[in-house]
């Protein structure tokens, strides 16, 4: 979810329960919880950090338990979990994880890896069944794929398993218990 967009609902909803909770205390907040390592931002890949810190960031947390039990089912649904479970997975193996969006204004929710290192395009998809939410995955996956010159992108939904070619190569969709059996220890 994109922190400020978070911070926003945050602020309203405390506000609805009748807490005083300004914007910039919500903020504060967070800020404290990525510095003590519970949360985590991520920020927009892009080869300029100063445009890469002024785009919104996302947020993910460490306890997937702590984000169903104080969100009330406000903030979350199952498929920003399915993220979030990929997230800590990937960020237990290299610190080095963005998002992406490509040129056109589509979005790829992870490329993870070192700069000397192969990357990895990572898109999240509960599932690919609707033939929008399969074409939207696959467009911003293979776009970003053709931008960043690599051959190789994944797609991680809850069940569905499946190869697809793309101009650019190919798109492993995969199980997420696979994506996360096949994890190397670290980098």
């Amino acid at each position: 979810m994109i922190i400020s967009s978070y911070c926003n609902h945050l602020t309203r909803y405390l506000k609805t329960l009748g807490h005083k909770a300004p914007k910039p205390a919500v903020s504060d907040y967070f800020a404290w919880f990525e510095d003590a390592c519970v949360l985590f931002t991520v920020r927009i890949f892009d080869a300029s950090p100063a445009r890469a810190n002024t785009n919104p960031k996302k947020i993910y947390c460490v306890d997937h338990a702590l984000v169903t039990s104080i969100s009330s089912g406000i903030l979350v649904n199952s498929g920003h979990l399915l993220e979030n479970l990929l997230f800590t997975a990937l960020r237990r193996v290299t610190p080095e994880i963005f998002s992406y969006k490509t040129r056109a204004g589509r979005e790829v929710d992870f490329i993870a890896g070192r700069q000397g290192s192969s990357r990895v395009l990572v898109q999240v998809c509960q599932s690919m069944a609707d033939q929008q939410t399969r074409k939207r995955e696959i467009a911003a996956l293979a776009e970003a794929m053709t931008e960043l010159k690599l051959s190789q992108g994944i797609i991680v939904t809850r069940n569905e398993e499946e190869q697809i070619q793309v101009d650019s190569g190919k798109i492993d969709v995969v199980p997420a218990w696979r994506f996360l059996l096949n994890m190397p220890e670290s980098t």
